[in-house]
């Protein structure tokens, strides 16, 4: 176990968590599930269509989650698919989903947009900045860790 875990850590973890719970209640006010809202949000964010796999990218998702919520999505009317090469395939909103997408994700949209309006700009370049920074140094990390054999049984711990 970790015990040097700074506060800066701990602080970024907590509002990291808290922001994440934040939008669960934006979108369980608005009537869906956070996978549905955080799908029609990456496409209503490019338009009103996105390639799959970009929607998985753009959500932090895994396929799995993303390839449930978008086979409900369809049979409910509100997304279709379309091939885009011999392997891609773009998600599309018909356009009972753009006035969904209009009602729901549009309005998370809206506010995040006010809340970078209400800011200096200054603050938004320096949040944007620090944050991309954080993005850059985390993927470095990532490029170089590694499992161990404290993981081997990893699925067999209690």
């Amino acid at each position: 176990m970790m015990d040097n875990v700074s506060k800066e850590l701990k602080r970024y973890n907590y509002l990291f968590g808290e922001t994440g719970a934040a939008y669960h209640e934006m979108y369980l006010k608005l009537g869906m599930s956070d996978s549905a809202g955080m799908i029609l949000y990456a496409i209503l964010e490019s338009g009103d269509r996105r390639l799959l796999k970009e929607i998985c990218r753009f959500t932090g998702l895994n396929k799995q989650t993303i390839n449930s919520a978008i086979r409900k999505l369809e049979a409910e009317g509100i997304v279709y698919l379309e091939m885009a090469g011999a392997k891609n395939k773009v998600v599309c909103l018909t356009e009972k989903g753009k006035k969904l997408a209009g009602r729901t994700a549009g309005r998370v949209l809206q506010a995040e947009n006010e809340i970078f309006a209400s800011w200096a700009q200054e603050d938004v370049e320096k949040y944007l900045e620090l944050t991309e920074k954080f993005l850059q140094a985390l993927k470095e990390k990532a490029k170089v860790i590694q499992g161990g054999n404290d993981n081997a049984d990893y699925n067999n711990q209690p």
